[in-house]
């Protein structure tokens, strides 16, 4: 406990340090994936009055906010033009610092899919990103100013629904995951600099996995990154070599979409199917890792829960909330909130905002029992999860992006 101790008081440090401004949301659930946001001026209760600014991208795609300081970066899709990329826009007015763009070969995925549907992840100086063309699985770098850096072509990819797994940074390695139905599966560390291979994990997954990998700080160790699918189960990878810490093994025989979560010294992981049917487990980690709960029903497909000190909130695909206690699993309260979703839920000042498919921000408060408090309009639909930075929310609907926050909150924001 000591390590994990001295772990969060530097965390808190970096707080307060000038690089904590771009460590803020720079990857797919901001900082180590959590979820969890600061901004004081962010509201309960919106309208259009309340957005700092509203803006068209220069095309639709599901890829999340991410952000380095008032750098603020999504990617993009042009299907009709085989067009792709990634734009950049000023965190602090919306005004589009620059795009780049490139061609891809249009493959098969899902109807609510899209050609740009991962999340890039970011350092001080470049952008990363992850997708596919054709049946080739591609990663590469763009700088911050608008410049390709490297370019990597890693081999084959299938996948009934397409793709979507996002890639995250740890030292200087760019690790992603190409978990796919092709006898090629694998995952890998590329040098951030170069794009040059510093490790490959085999896998033999022989099925499409769509997470993005989250990172776990243990107590006794050094980090490990988790990653999910269906004939591995839940894995632990050393992010310097590729080795594998520990693996459960196929726990799971549905498609795994959702990331996994660190709910205090378990790790929580969901599998399911869009027809329905879900399983779940959190796992002690360890050489031989031990099952302790799993939750059986309304468990998510595609949004991936959130930890919130000690609770952990799992949004289903239908709309169902269900609040336990992270560590036993024990049920404090179910609750249907309406609409379906694809985004994640996220949180700031002890409140969970989770955006719907039909353009709803439902906000509850992230408590031991269920407290609504406020249902708001969308000015259209969102599959992607909302970022939390420079004490704002930015939220994507399709092919524009709205900014919320930073304004003075009206009255019904203190309860």
């Amino acid at each position: 406990m000591k390590k994990r101790f001295l772990f969060l008081m530097f965390c808190g440090a970096l707080l307060f340090s000038p690089l904590s401004q771009g460590q803020e949301w720079p990857r797919f659930r901001g900082a180590d994936g959590t979820g969890l946001g600061k901004g004081e001026s962010i509201p309960v209760s919106f309208d259009q009055s309340d957005h700092d600014w509203h803006v068209d991208l220069p095309g639709p795609g599901h890829s999340s906010p991410v952000l380095w300081g008032n750098k603020l970066f999504l990617n993009w899709s042009r299907d009709e033009e085989g067009k792709r990329g990634l734009v950049c826009l000023d965190a602090r007015t919306g005004k589009q610092n620059w795009s780049w763009e490139t061609t891809f070969e249009a493959y098969r995925h899902h109807r609510d899919n899209s050609f740009a549907a991962s999340t890039p992840v970011l350092d001080e100086s470049r952008a990363y990103l992850s997708w596919i063309s054709g049946e080739r699985f591609i990663v590469e770098a763009v700088s911050h100013e608008g410049n390709p850096v490297w370019r990597r072509d890693l081999g084959a990819f299938s996948g009934r629904h397409g793709a979507g797994a996002s890639p995250i940074v740890i030292s200087g390695t760019v690790i992603a995951g190409n978990d796919n139905r092709t006898a090629d599966s694998f995952l890998v560390g590329l040098d951030a600099a170069t794009g040059k291979t510093r490790w490959k994990h085999e896998r033999k997954s022989e099925a499409a996995s769509y997470v993005t990998p989250t990172p776990y700080y243990p107590d006794d160790g050094p980090v490990q990154v988790i990653f999910c699918s269906p004939p591995h189960g839940i894995s632990s990878i050393n992010p310097e070599d590729g080795a594998l810490n520990w693996e459960t093994g196929g726990i799971f025989i549905l498609k795994s979409v959702a990331s996994p979560v660190v709910a205090g010294d378990l790790i929580f992981a969901t599998a399911g199917r869009g027809g329905g049917g879900c399983e779940s487990a959190s796992v002690r980690p360890g050489k031989e890792p031990e099952t302790v709960y799993s939750l059986k029903d309304d468990i998510p497909y595609v949004p991936t829960p959130i930890v919130v000190k000690d609770r952990m909130f799992v949004l289903s695909d239908r709309g169902v909330v269900t609040c336990v206690e992270a560590g036993s699993g024990k049920v404090l309260w179910k609750e249907m909130i309406g609409g379906s979703y694809y985004a994640s839920p996220v949180s700031v000042n002890g409140k969970i905002y989770c955006a719907s498919r039909q353009g709803e921000m439902v906000v509850f408060e992230a408590g031991p029992e269920f407290r609504l408090l406020a249902r708001n309009r969308l000015p259209g639909k969102t599959f992607s999860t909302p970022a939390i930075a420079n004490g704002r929310m930015y939220i994507r609907v399709s092919d524009s992006l709205i900014c919320l926050g930073g304004k003075k909150k009206k009255s019904g924001d203190d309860q």
